[in-house]
């Protein structure tokens, strides 16, 4: 059994916590772009970047979203790039199922606020990894995730098995998480674990906390089941191609 080790634990306030660790080859097989595909990869987790208060407002938003949809397993997402919403075993384009009603459920507001905490977590990895933040670009999937523990219905629901972002989507340079709720008291389980060699390591959500690591086979993770309760979170997933950039979405 791997020995499990907390990074970081919800009743911590992190200014910026950052481990170095060597890069796995992944990055190899794509292309390069200087000054951005990491270097120098690692996982750093932070308190300071976004505040609770702006999580909580995120969170409705997700809340909001997600109450138009939700999937009949236990992880519903929300994706207000392509409009990606999960209802019952499938997904639904929320802006073409829904058209001008989508005017009452967000704001122009709303959509203000999750650029800023975009951005603005674009510029702390910027600045821990030592690249240019104009070198980076919002990439697909970045999307919201509300999880519970209601049991798989499809594959879509499994989301606790392990895995390489680099792998998975290889647009992925670096990978963000905004948590938008509390381990241990809006929900039980459902931390994240990064899985290295010798044992593993977690990071127990917490409202307002963001983790980010570089994306290739050196951050092997996965989420545990969530056991109770509810769990927000926010995966906002950068790249250093120009080509698989996505804007901000628009309202």
């Amino acid at each position: 059994d791997w020995v499990t080790e907390v990074l970081a634990h919800r009743s911590d306030n992190l200014q910026d916590k950052f481990i170095e660790i060597p890069c796995s080859e992944d990055y190899d097989s794509h292309k390069r772009f200087a000054g951005c595909t990491p270097r120098k990869c690692g996982r750093g987790v932070t308190d300071a970047v976004i505040t609770r208060e702006e999580a909580e407002r995120i969170r409705r938003i997700a809340e909001r979203g997600l109450s138009l949809g939700g999937s009949d397993g236990g992880a519903s997402i929300l994706d207000l790039h392509s409009g990606a919403l999960s209802l019952g075993k499938h997904f639904v384009n929320l802006y073409r199922y829904f058209g001008d009603k989508i005017q009452d459920i967000f704001t122009e507001e709303d959509f203000a606020l999750y650029r800023d905490v975009r951005q603005r977590i674009q510029q702390r990895i910027a600045q821990v990894f030592g690249i240019s933040s104009s070198a980076m670009y919002l990439t697909k999937p970045t999307f919201f995730s509300r999880m519970n523990s209601t049991g798989a219905k499809t594959t879509h629901d499994e989301y606790w098995h392990p895995h390489v972002d680099k792998v998975t989507y290889g647009s992925f340079d670096y990978t963000s998480l905004l948590y938008l709720s509390d381990y241990s008291e809006d929900f039980g389980g459902g931390r994240f674990v990064f899985m290295d060699a010798d044992s593993n390591k977690t990071v127990e959500p917490r409202a307002g906390r963001v983790s980010f690591f570089t994306s290739g086979s050196e951050n092997l993770h996965r989420v545990e089941k969530v056991q109770w309760g509810t769990r927000f979170a926010i995966t906002i997933s950068f790249t250093c191609d120009p080509e698989h950039g996505i804007g901000d979405p628009l309202l």
